[in-house]
């Protein structure tokens, strides 16, 4: 352990690392578009249980009984407990595959910050208690362009199939994703002027009023023929954010693959097999970049006023919202949302949202839907829309799309390989 005290011209070594984005880096990711490969790496859980799926729902703050309870789903047109929409990004197993080979691996864009910028999300079966969940990804889009922000970013839209140990699609999902250089956010220093929010008790009162009266839909069904273009969605509130809420957030399975932080000799090991990820902290000891969510200190070194949430639980509490007005009876079909403004520590939203339309695909009573997540400084920092299948008093069902055909091609053809694999391993052991 050192005990060296740092003087005013000591740097540490990441002060002294500039790092850029490497032309092969881009050019690599171009190459890779559309080129699909199994994950390899296990998520947090692989396997959706009772205890994933409550854990899960409770780290965003979601108590609907559907994921929560294990008897309440009986009840329903389910016929069982299922999964929160985004249960796709904490329970992933891992699937046998052959090696990738060189020239399609992943530019390592090392020392390059990562932001979730937003997100469309395609549903088109529900996980039930006992799916083991696996995927396949691939980038879908890569575009370098300036950035207020950073400078020069490169904007790369990943695409994420999930599907279940019966190579059933569960649902795609396509995350923009901002990749810049530390450096130049850290010189531009946009965000120097925004105050971290502090809060009165009346203050706090007016919060919890909000939380007093949100109610779910439930039982009841929202048939489609009822509902009306330019009805509210009512209100829903989430924060202020806290680092407990980070903590809580990961406690249910969120943000551990490709990166799995850890600790220990586990960390150790991690270290060497990423090491541009881990960035030593004031006391000079390596620790994950990925603390920026809540080390403010590290948040402020590149730039920004404290730490911040993911886009992706901001993405949980979007649909949590969404689950809360469709009911029991209704299903999340596409949900598109951006992460335009970066929600800190302390900060509190206010969701609301309306009916924008109402039509019918085929067997499917479908209803578009605006809303937003707006903080307490009055920016819209997180707007989406959806589409949601409801019953209609016709059939008395939401009806659910198929997948398409060359993705559930693909999922089959990697289970399949990924059998292969599991034999030719325990004859090996045989």
């Amino acid at each position: 352990m050192s005990t060296k005290t740092a003087t005013a011209t000591d740097k540490t070594p990441e002060e002294e690392a500039t790092f850029s984005f490497r032309e092969s880096d881009i050019q690599r990711a171009r190459d890779l578009v559309g080129v699909y490969h199994a994950v390899t790496q296990r998520d947090q859980f692989s396997r959706a249980t009772p205890d994933v799926m409550r854990a899960f729902a409770r780290s965003y703050g979601d108590d609907n009984p559907l994921f929560v309870d294990e008897e309440y789903g009986f009840d329903t047109r389910w016929g069982g407990q299922i999964a929160p929409p985004m249960i796709n990004i904490a329970v992933t197993k891992d699937l046998l595959a052959d090696p990738v080979p060189k020239d399609q691996r992943r530019p390592p864009f090392r020392g390059i910050h990562v932001f979730v910028s937003g997100s469309t999300t395609e549903w088109y079966r529900p996980v039930y208690d006992g799916d083991t969940v696996y995927s396949f990804q691939g980038f879908a889009d890569v575009e370098l362009k300036e950035s207020e922000f950073a400078g020069r970013s490169l904007l790369v839209t990943r695409m994420h199939v999930q599907f279940n140990q019966r190579a059933e699609i569960v649902q795609t999902q396509r995350v923009l994703t901002i990749h810049t250089e530390r450096h130049e956010s850290k010189k531009r220093k946009k965000y120097d002027t925004i105050e971290p929010a502090s809060y009165t008790p009346d203050e706090i009162a007016e919060i919890d009023a909000i939380y007093e009266a949100e109610a779910r839909r439930g039982a009841e069904p929202r048939y489609w023929e009822d509902v009306e273009v330019g009805e509210s969605l009512g209100l829903m509130a989430k924060g202020p954010l806290t680092t407990t809420d980070m903590i809580v957030f990961h406690s249910g399975g969120y943000g551990f693959a490709p990166y799995t932080p850890c600790t220990g000799r586990l960390a150790y090991r991690n270290r060497q097999r990423i090491g541009a990820f881990y960035v030593p902290n004031d006391q000079g000891v390596p620790d994950v970049a990925q603390r920026i969510h809540w080390d403010a200190e590290y948040a402020r070194s590149i730039g920004l006023p404290t730490s911040y949430d993911y886009g992706m639980l901001r993405d949980c509490w979007l649909t949590h919202f969404l689950t809360d007005w469709i009911g029991d009876d209704g299903w999340i079909e596409t949900m598109s949302s951006q992460m335009r403004k970066f929600n800190y520590l302390g900060d509190t939203h206010r969701f609301t949202g309306e009916v924008v339309g109402k039509r019918r695909e085929g067997d499917r009573y479908l209803v578009d839907l605006e809303f937003r997540g707006t903080s307490q400084r009055g920016e819209v920092t997180c707007p989406a829309t959806a589409a949601v299948s409801l019953p209609s008093r016709d059939t008395d069902l939401a009806g659910l799309r198929t997948p398409p055909s060359e993705l559930s091609a693909i999922a089959a053809r990697m289970l399949q390989r990924h059998g292969q694999l599991r034999a030719e391993r325990r004859r090996g052991k045989a």
